[in-house]
């Protein structure tokens, strides 16, 4: 028997060897039947048989479908000849159509790839370009045949490389931008793909589509060293991707072919940073700036004389407008000492009333709404990004809620693995067996999750609330959308422990996980590998999953390098109204607490970080609960030093009596009922309150609070009693000195905030309205209820009695002179001397002449942005999560490019200004998105116009069912027709009939290997990218991309506004498609909230000028008005308080402060308090009666000076000092550092370089009324 064998094998040998090469001839011929060395291919393996006959003259049906499979043979029906049979030819389109489906967007690239094999399987010259090298009887039917298993094909190199060159480009849109090449090229993928590679892989059996062994020789033009005599290596003219074919198919896309693409001009470079003299623009502005301010002060010294006496002016000289200045400020001084006088004769009235307005007002928070949705807090409801929210959110579901876990394996050793399919590669310390399987491990757990849910009323798992795409109705486990690397091996620990021994080029060498594993990073879309394994690469749940969102931390598309593991759950969007949202909060939940304990596992092998979609609200909740008492503490210190700063302590005896401990809380009380009332009001009405209110609002009053507080008590201090004056109508003389004071400071912050309300930014405007009613409240109890309070306590500590302890009386008395404190004799005697000597002040004026310049230049680096980090506490793991995924995640975040109603997608022009492929305008919408993101659109429009291609086998008509019903599914009724005649140019485009009858199948094709594009299509990929009205028309449709990887809030900007241009681009461009609506439009769309929260950054520092702009503004004309009309005042109070901006901003830079909402919030709070610490010091200059501006800022500076010092300063810096040690990032930064510069820089503004302005320019117009008068 083995004789017998070998015998055949001889003669097969000796057959083969003497077979001729010569035009004209075949070497096989006809079907034999099926390979007997091949199983679980994915078509049938049918092989020709042996035959060395001439080749046939075909006619009739022969030559038909010869003329339509392999139309470069045709030479007309009487001239036609070839070496296939008919049966052949339905092999060969069977084939053909598989591959070309993924290669048919390009006509030539499917063209030569159809050339290449036609000339392997019918040419009439057979014989002169194939050698058989392997032969076999194979019985069919009863009958007994040589049929052919392997053979050498001798492809010329031009022709070889052309055909190439036209396919490696032609992309798969459903993949994310994915070459179809890829899928093609086996363990090389696209990037590595060479021709002789690409062709290895289309004759290697093994791929589950060759029905035989073909090994391609690529043969350079001239060489014929090893060429079997006779051979003539093939070397037909190949079509460039840019050449229309012989049937008339058209140019490839620009997409699939970058010879197709138009000439265009490169996009302008962007701007670079301002410069001037080759160097920073802004630096030299605000160099010259600087050498302007300090020449233009010399000059004012060299000409300006400092006397020591002033001009008396005579009463005759006094303009009208100073007059009214006077007559002003006169009035508001009688009007505020009747005021003062009755609210201190009737304490108890005017307390009880002021408490019952209060209560009134307070109501109101039994209807009070926190907000805490960031859209609703940073994004007007009209705004742009909120319109187009609105939108998507109407027509499309929500994205998906991600729970996602990154993983890392540090400290483990790569390894090379020599792969026998691969070669030598590259496997990182994470990339071994038992990791895969801990991971795997993992994941089980978290998909068993189980837990009773009370509005289920049952108990719920995953697949109650997973996003399942291919089964959304009843999704099972398996149904969920996880993705990880164990999905390559469709989550089966058998798969990943199986291996094989392959032989491959003679060598014979086991073949394991690891080879799959880099087939399938690869060629994520393969339902079989190319190793004897036969795995699918697949996940269970019916997708591919592609390697970037398996895999993190590698370079250049090294997969098996990658440095970290990612675990992804997602889970389906409800809305909050839906009972399911509470369901998937409580499976995140469960999600969070199972990863948290796999965590503190000693036996667990990862590092790693963890999110789930509740985490950024979760973590934001916890450290605004934990934060709570950090703020109660710093009101308490705010409390405890307004209690001992305003007592008079004149002796240990009198302490209990002279201590102001109960006015301290009173202060206190009425600050906190103008806040109370002030939310009260406006949660009565309707209008929202959110955190920042919470924590700015109480600070901002109480600083104006404090400071009329401490100059009111302060003034009554240092005052005495005149003979016969009551102690009421003391208090209501010493309250019309200084109540127009508080008037200005609290009714230009009022007016202020007010303004500030016009901002279109929803948080800024509720805290404008807030702080606004608060300080007026503020001022209003001042001049009721504090006043009342005041009256009560001199009562109190005129009769000598305790506080807290009224019953009990000391014998010493007060003293008969004013208690002037320690503050106020300081400053005079020493402070205000020294700031104000000569040369103390000329170096002041310099010094803040450099300051402010050095802060214009600073304030133009300011950096712009709100990274998300920073809401979290530091010792939150949301900020290692993030760490990871700015560190591993290789793409970016999902944009939409969605499109509105008033598009015409059906008419052939429609098409072709959305599609990429084979006629195409050359600047449709996806050709234009494709050349601005990282990883181009997938396009319905593009995978329903190569489903519907006649050329491949995804659309089907039943021909013996009853209506010609669509055929999407293996049924017995397996006689179907193409749903679209071939057309004449190979470029195919439905009517519009024929587009409204399929798009609806197309939307639900379940995906099979009926069609080999399938897992892209239909259902799971674009069941909901399409919306159509009751009439059918789409009135919304999206196309996806991916941003590359955004790390910060500066890039999420610049993407937005990216995106932004192209989509306006695009809309100019498909508006001018004949039928289109005026109105259309297209917009970019992103993941939940990112372009809505980050559009404010593209007209932050307008509004930030706007706001302040307007606050600035009332501060000027307040104070020119209640100063009667005085200019100079008010310039030099409005100098200072810009000042104490810019100078706030330029430190922003320093420490690392960004500008946003929250900052722009503090710099408006800025501006108020700065009036605190400017108004006061201006009108006390302007009211002084000294002879000179030196001496009236001495006494401006000892008198007011020291109160605005101890009434702001020290009263907002023990309370800011406290806010250091908060949990909450934005609270240390926003709370902290920059309350903390503001309150410096207003305290050295306000303290040191305000008094030496106003000895040099301030105002004489109070003087000139003393001598008048």
């Amino acid at each position: 028997m083995m004789r017998l064998a070998a015998l055949v094998i001889f003669i097969n040998i000796v057959s083969l060897s003497e077979a001729q090469h010569e035009p004209g001839y075949c070497v096989f011929y006809d079907e034999c039947g099926r390979n007997p060395l091949l199983n679980n291919t994915l078509i049938d393996p049918i092989v020709p048989c042996l035959n060395y006959t001439r080749a046939k003259l075909v006619t009739g049906d022969h030559y038909k479908i010869l003329k339509q499979v392999c139309p470069m043979f045709d030479q007309g029906e009487s001239s036609t000849y070839a070496c296939c049979t008919i049966k052949q030819l339905g092999s060969l389109e069977k084939s053909l159509t598989l591959s070309k489906a993924v290669l048919v967007r390009c006509p030539s690239c499917a063209y030569n790839f159809a050339h290449l094999h036609c000339i392997n399987t019918c040419s009439p010259n057979q014989s002169q370009t194939v050698k058989v090298t392997r032969v076999m009887n194979v019985t069919e039917q009863n009958r007994t045949r040589e049929a052919v298993l392997g053979y050498q094909a001798f492809i010329g190199k031009t022709f070889a490389d052309t055909s190439f060159q036209s396919c490696k480009n032609v992309r798969i849109p459903a993949t994310i931008g994915g070459y179809a090449i890829a899928t093609m090229c086996g363990r090389y993928g696209s990037k590595l793909c060479t021709p002789q590679r690409w062709y290895d892989f289309q004759g290697d059996s093994s791929n589950g589509l060759a029905p035989l062994d073909i090994d391609f020789k690529i043969i350079q033009e001239g060489d014929t060293t090893g060429l079997p005599e006779g051979v003539i290596p093939y070397n037909g003219v190949a079509l460039m991707c840019n050449e229309t074919t012989p049937t008339g198919g058209d140019v490839c896309s620009c997409q699939d072919c970058q010879e197709s693409c138009p000439s265009v001009l490169p996009p302008s470079p962007v701007a670079g940073p301002f410069t001037l003299l080759g160097t920073n623009g802004y630096l030299v502005i605000s160099i010259i700036l600087l050498i302007l301010l300090i020449l233009s002060f010399v000059l004012y010294l060299s000409v300006s004389c400092d006397k020591v006496t002033e001009k008396i002016i005579h009463p005759s000289e006094v303009t009208c407008a100073e007059t009214n200045s006077l007559a002003a400020q006169a009035y508001l001084s009688s009007q505020f000492r009747i005021w003062g006088t009755i609210m201190a004769s009737y304490p108890l009235t005017v307390l009880l009333l002021s408490l019952i307005v209060v209560a009134v007002l307070s109501v109101g928070l039994k209807d009070i709404k926190l907000t805490t949705d960031p859209v609703e807090l940073w994004s007007a409801p009209n705004s742009r990004a909120r319109q187009e929210k609105e939108f998507h959110d109407t027509y499309f579901d929500p994205f998906y809620r991600t729970n996602q876990v990154i993983l890392t394996a540090p400290g483990r050793k790569s390894h090379i693995y020599d792969s026998l399919l691969f070669g030598p590669q590259n496997f990182s310390g994470i990339m071994s067996k038992e990791l895969i399987i801990e991971l795997l491990e993992l994941q089980t757990r978290i998909q068993n999750i189980q837990f009773w849910s009370d509005d289920l009323n049952r108990t719920a798992s995953l697949k109650d609330v997973c996003f399942a795409p291919l089964n959304p109705n009843n999704p099972s486990l398996t149904d969920c959308a996880v993705n990880s690397l164990p999905q390559y091996f469709q989550n089966s620990l058998d798969h990943i422990n199986a291996k094989v021994n392959m032989t491959e080029l003679g060598v014979t060498k086991e073949v394991d996980w690891r080879d799959h594993l880099i087939y399938c990073l690869g060629s994520p879309l393969s339902f079989k590998d190319i190793t004897d394994l036969g795995m699918s690469c697949m996940a269970d749940y019916g997708a591919p999953v592609f390697p970037f969102l398996a895999v993190g931390g590698y370079e250049d598309d090294a997969f098996s390098s990658a440095e970290a593991f990612i675990l992804t759950f997602s889970l389906n969007n409800y809305a909050r109204s839906d009972p399911k949202f509470k369901v998937a909060m409580q499976w995140e939940k469960e999600f969070l607490k199972i990863v948290q304990e796999y965590q503190k596992d000693p036996k667990n092998s990862f590092t790693f970080a963890y999110m789930a979609e509740r985490s950024l609200e979760d973590e934001i909740n916890r450290t605004t609960a934990e934060d709570i008492p950090i703020f109660m503490i710093s009101y308490a210190v705010i409390f405890v030093y307004i209690a001992v700063a305003l007592g008079e302590h004149s002796s240990w005896k009198r302490l209990l009596v002279d201590s102001k401990f109960l006015v301290g809380l009173g202060g206190i009380l009425v600050v906190a009922c103008s806040v109370l009332a002030s939310m009260g009001f406006y949660s009565w009405i309707g209008i929202p309150s959110s955190l920042v209110i919470l924590q700015v609002v109480p600070f901002l009053v109480l600083a104006v609070g404090a400071d009329n507080i401490f100059i009111f008590v302060l003034e009554y201090q240092r005052d005495v009693r005149r003979p016969h004056e009551t102690r009421e109508e003391q208090i209501g003389r010493v309250l019309g000195n200084v109540a127009p004071s508080m008037l200005l400071c609290s009714l230009s912050e009022s007016v202020c905030f007010f303004l500030g309300a016009l901002s279109t930014m929803p948080a800024v405007k509720s805290f404008a309205l807030y702080a606004a009613l608060a300080v007026l409240m503020d001022f209003a109890l001042q001049m009721t209820a504090f006043v009342a309070l005041l009256s009560l306590d001199a009562r109190r500590q005129d009769n000598n009695r305790c506080e807290l302890l009224c019953c009990i009386k000391v014998s010493k008395q007060r003293p008969k002179k004013p208690n002037k404190g320690f503050l106020m004799p300081f400053m005079k005697k020493y402070y205000a001397p020294v700031l104000l000597h000569r040369y103390t002040r000329i170096i002041v004026i310099v010094v803040f002449i450099f300051m402010f310049c050095g802060a214009l230049f600073l304030m133009m680096n300011v950096k712009v942005g709100l990274d998300q980090e920073l809401a979290m506490p530091q010792d939150s793991y949301m900020l290692t999560y993030f760490q990871y995924l700015n560190k591993y995640f290789e793409v970016g975040v999902p944009v939409y490019f969605v499109t509105k109603k008033g598009f015409n997608f059906t008419s052939v022009e429609g098409m072709n200004a959305v599609c990429s492929s084979v006629g195409c305008d050359q600047f449709s919408l996806t050709q234009k998105i494709q050349s601005y993101v990282a990883i181009p659109a997938n396009s319905w429009v593009d995978d329903f116009i190569d489903w519907l291609n006649p050329q491949s086998k995804c659309c089907r008509l039943y021909t013996n069912g009853p209506n010609n019903h669509f055929l999407n599914e293996k049924t017995g009724l397996i006689c179907a027709k193409r749903c679209l005649a071939r057309p004449d140019n190979d470029t195919v485009r439905p009517t519009v009939a024929q587009f409204n009858r399929y798009l609806p199948d197309f939307l639900t094709n379940r995906p099979d290997l009926q069609c080999s594009k399938g897992f892209v299509f239909g259902l799971g990929a674009y069941d909901k990218a399409v919306v159509r009205d009751e009439s059918g028309e789409i009135i919304a449709s999206r196309f996806m991309a991916y941003h590359t990887p955004l790390t910060n809030s500066q890039e999420f900007t610049a993407a937005l506004k990216m995106a932004r241009e192209l989509a306006d681009k695009i809309t100019q461009g498909m508006r001018l498609v004949p039928g289109t609506s005026p109105d259309f439009e297209v917009f970019p769309y992103t993941y939940v909230i990112t372009y809505v929260f980050y559009e404010q950054y593209l007209t932050i520092v307008n509004e930030g000028l706007f706001n302040i702009s307007l606050c600035l503004l009332p501060t000027f004309v307040v104070c020119c008005l209640l100063l009667g009309l005085d200019l100079r005042s008010g310039l030099l109070n409005l100098l200072t308080i810009v000042m104490i901006v810019v100078d706030t901003v330029g430190v922003m830079t320093l420490w690392s402060i960004d500008y946003n909402a929250v900052a722009l919030i503090n710099l408006v709070t800025a501006v108020g308090i700065s009036v605190e610490f400017v108004s006061h010091m201006t009108r006390s200059f302007a009211l002084s009666t000294k002879p000179t501006r030196v001496e009236r800022a001495i006494e401006a500076t000892a008198k007011m000076g020291s109160a605005v010092f101890a009434g702001v300063a020290m009263t907002n810096l023990p309370g800011i000092i406290v806010l250091a040690f908060a949990k909450a990032q934005l609270i240390q930064i926003f709370f902290f550092r920059l309350n903390l510069v503001i309150t410096l820089l207003g305290m050295a503004h306000g303290l040191i370089f305000l008094p030496v302005v106003l000895s040099y320019f301030g105002t004489y117009i109070i003087f000139l009324w003393v001598l008048y008068v």
